[in-house]
């Protein structure tokens, strides 16, 4: 921009196009400004404690009161037939005249359970003895071999081991705050060093385990796909999953571009471009991102193709809801009349940007020359995404095995996050390697329905065997 002493030397057309140039300007600080988690990607923790109160949400008003539903069934703890101990209280006086009663004029009584946590035990120590003996018949010495899992003079059992990779991996118990919690709670020292070989020795197990689930995913019709950022070894890496409702995959990556080889079937993602390059595969584009992304154009921007837009989705997912409830597919006819009016919106949006004026770009009294095409209003954009990718945004209409959002994967990725706000990033590719196959097993064991200690102490090849994938 121009100096404030050389504004007067400024023609009036020039004044004007300094003019148009700030307030293009002015206008997309202000719509920087009021972005948030609930009309865009950014998430919750960015929005700072000025935040308004989550009263809104992108999912319409059902009707139905809040809390469990009809039907639901409960968790409330009942008593147990035969507790392990039990403590009778008789009345010492009598109420009436004052004399001593005691046990001998019990007639009945109301009972009551409290349910407490034992006391820590020490821990079961067993001693392993190979023995040797000498031979009767020759005299040979033979020495008895110790059992495979029993390596060293001390070590610590498979369910030592199960629970702290499930505290660590599932849990998120950063290794600190883990030996605390085994001293105080279970009356266990362990040194984190150790902590985090029992780690490193249980992914090595299981990466076989692992690799066979990221191949399952691959193989899936429908899988979802995402990635977060993350750093390790003091760089930033990435961490993507692959996901379905019974499997999930993680793995490190040094870029986010390194996109998983040899999928096959749908992938359900957020639009993001390199997953267009990827081979053998139809798409499914998130509608979650489409209503926070129109969201943020009918508050900041007013435009009122936007509504319809959003509108139209969320309808569209209704339908699509009451559908598969009852087990049947919208009509051809339906079908096509979503589509032509999802046609008109964006015919009443690209002809609504087609008469705004062209975003300036004048910066000072120099024109800047732009390479390639005009720039685009953020809306404008999001319509041409929509037109290009018409098939891959209604595809939850045609198939019911696709979803209306990409919440799987993200629902999968959000503990990552969580890890990272709770341990920070990873100091070695080791340790995120570690995590990544760790928490592909936990993570599916949990979407199996498997017990997660259990699952830690079975060999892998059990464990594979029993794999559901759909």
């Amino acid at each position: 921009m121009a100096q404030r002493s050389d504004l007067s030397k400024l023609t009036s057309d020039e004044k004007d196009a300094l003019i148009y140039a700030l307030l293009a300007r002015v206008e997309e600080l202000e719509r920087r400004l009021g972005l948030n988690s609930s009309n865009s990607g950014k998430p919750p923790s960015s929005d700072g404690f000025k935040k308004e109160p989550r009263v809104k949400s992108l999912r319409e008003p059902s009707g139905k009161k809040s809390g469990g539903q009809a039907g639901h069934e409960g968790k409330t703890r009942r008593q147990v037939e035969n507790p392990d101990e039990v403590i009778d209280h008789y009345p010492p006086v009598c109420a009436g005249c004052g004399g001593a009663l005691g046990a001998e004029v019990s007639t009945d009584y109301q009972k009551r359970q409290v349910f407490n946590r034992p006391e820590p035990q020490p821990l079961q120590v067993t001693e392993q003895r190979a023995h040797r003996g000498g031979c009767p018949h020759c005299g040979e010495a033979t020495q008895a071999a110790f059992p495979e899992e029993v390596t060293a003079a001390v070590q610590y059992g498979a369910s030592i081991t199960a629970l702290v990779v499930y505290l660590q991996c599932w849990q998120l118990v950063p290794e600190d705050r883990l030996a605390e919690l085994l001293h105080d709670v279970f009356r266990v020292d362990l040194a984190t060093a150790t902590i985090a070989a029992m780690g490193h020795k249980k992914a090595e197990e299981l990466a076989g385990l692992a690799d066979h689930i990221g191949q399952q995913v691959k193989q899936a019709p429908v899988k979802h796909l995402d990635e977060t950022g993350y750093r390790i070894a003091g760089l930033l890496q990435w961490l993507p999953v692959a996901s379905t409702g019974f499997l999930t995959f993680y793995r490190t990556a040094h870029k986010r571009g390194a996109m998983l080889t040899g999928v096959l079937g749908i992938i359900v993602h957020d639009c993001w471009k390199p997953y267009f390059a990827m081979e053998g595969v139809v798409h499914a584009l998130c509608n979650a991102h489409h209503l926070r992304e129109l969201k943020a154009l009918i508050d900041i921007e007013k435009e009122p193709w936007a509504l319809a837009m959003s509108r139209f989705l969320r309808h569209a997912c209704h339908a699509v809801n009451l559908a598969r409830r009852r087990h049947i597919g919208l009509k051809p006819g339906f079908l096509w009349w979503l589509s032509a009016r999802y046609d008109r919106i964006i015919v009443q949006g690209l002809a609504f940007h087609e008469n705004q004026p062209p975003l300036g770009a004048l910066v000072g009294t120099r024109e800047r020359k732009r390479r390639g095409c005009a720039r685009r209003r953020t809306g404008h954009n999001l319509l041409l995404r929509l037109q290009d990718h018409k098939a891959d945004v209604l595809r939850f209409l045609t198939n019911p095995d696709v979803p209306f959002t990409n919440n799987q994967a993200e629902q999968d990725i959000r503990m990552m996050k969580v890890k990272q706000k709770i341990s920070g990033c990873f100091r070695t590719e080791t340790g995120a390697q570690t995590f990544a196959i760790l928490r592909t097993i936990l993570s599916t064991a949990r979407k199996q329905g498997w017990n997660l200690l259990d699952t830690l102490t079975q060999p892998s090849v059990i464990l594979a065997h029993n794999l559901r994938t759909s």
